[in-house]
């Protein structure tokens, strides 16, 4: 498979059309046609359902296109790490990051390491940890800051200084909004949401205890503010991490006895990196081993 004919099959699939798509990419209808043909005959699938007046993906189709999107990106990726200067450092880093406080840690690091590399620029995605160790896998991602619990024995890391806390997002009108602390007992009865993470369900069951498994559990989310947006309308409480900010018409109160989690900074083992990650990275090391030195 060609990129260019992977690109001609997304403008097609994104077009619905043939004839628009071949205007789109400056090419002839028949030349898109035979690219298409050639195309399905090389995966020996079929990837469009043709009709008089659209065209749309099949199964297969659709399959491929969340691959080919994958591939360009990559691509893309690949060559601006490539494309570096020798008399300054440029190029991009791609960073995962999860709901956290440690972001600010982050963008900290980052705006010091771009104050010195301004050729440097960062392409920022958001998502569960799950999702970022899925694109750093893909190639997608340079590396990811995702909170623990994580598995991260295929990865090296670092650990963010800060620490994360957990408790409830609740809406203002809910008893629990005037406590200062709230404990599993206050929970009981309550209509919950949680991180759909199986790693975090383990962490808020064991501070739960026993009475975990008869928790009413109203739904599961991956990123906070869609939930938060839940709680606005009272489908339920959210137990999440402290954020930074805050949503309308909600509070957010900390667990009591306290539950705290560190959150770290991974990139996979042994795996070529561009200049400007290698250069990050060890700023991001000789970061970590200074705080640990002056609280010693």
């Amino acid at each position: 498979m060609e990129l260019r004919v992977l690109n001609y099959f997304l403008m097609v699939a994104r077009e619905e059309n043939i004839t628009k798509a071949a205007q789109l990419l400056h090419v002839t209808q028949p030349t898109l046609s035979r690219q298409l043909m050639q195309l399905e005959e090389e995966l020996g699938v079929k990837l469009f359902q043709r009709s008089s007046h659209c065209i749309i993906l099949t199964e297969e189709g659709m399959l491929l296109k969340r691959r080919a999107q994958e591939l360009l990106t990559l691509a893309e990726k690949t060559k601006q790490d490539l494309m570096q200067k020798d008399t300054q450092l440029s190029g991009e880093i791609a960073i995962g990051c999860g709901e956290l406080q440690s972001v600010d840690w982050l963008s900290k690091l980052l705006a010091r390491f771009q104050g010195e590399n301004p050729l440097v620029h960062v392409s920022l995605y958001s998502g569960n940890a799950d999702s970022i160790k899925d694109r750093i896998e893909n190639g997608l991602l340079d590396m990811g800051l995702v909170p623990e619990p994580v598995d991260i024995t295929k990865y090296s890391f670092v650990h963010a200084p800060q620490k994360e806390i957990w408790g409830v997002l609740v809406h203002k009108d809910s008893p629990l909004a005037g406590k200062r602390t709230v404990g599993p007992a206050d929970l009981a009865g309550q209509s919950l949401m949680f991180s759909n993470r199986d790693l975090v369900r383990d962490l808020i069951a064991n501070w739960f205890g026993d009475d975990f498994d008869d928790l009413h559990v109203a739904a599961r989310y991956n990123l906070l503010y869609n939930a938060a947006i839940m709680v606005r309308n009272k489908i339920g409480a959210a137990i999440c991490l402290k954020l930074d900010c805050s949503y309308d018409d909600t509070c957010f109160v900390p667990f009591s006895p306290p539950l705290e989690s560190g959150s770290v900074l991974i990139w996979k083992k042994d795996q070529f990196a561009s200049p400007a990650v290698t250069e990050f990275l060890a700023l991001a090391k000789e970061c970590i081993k200074s705080i640990s030195q002056d609280s010693v």
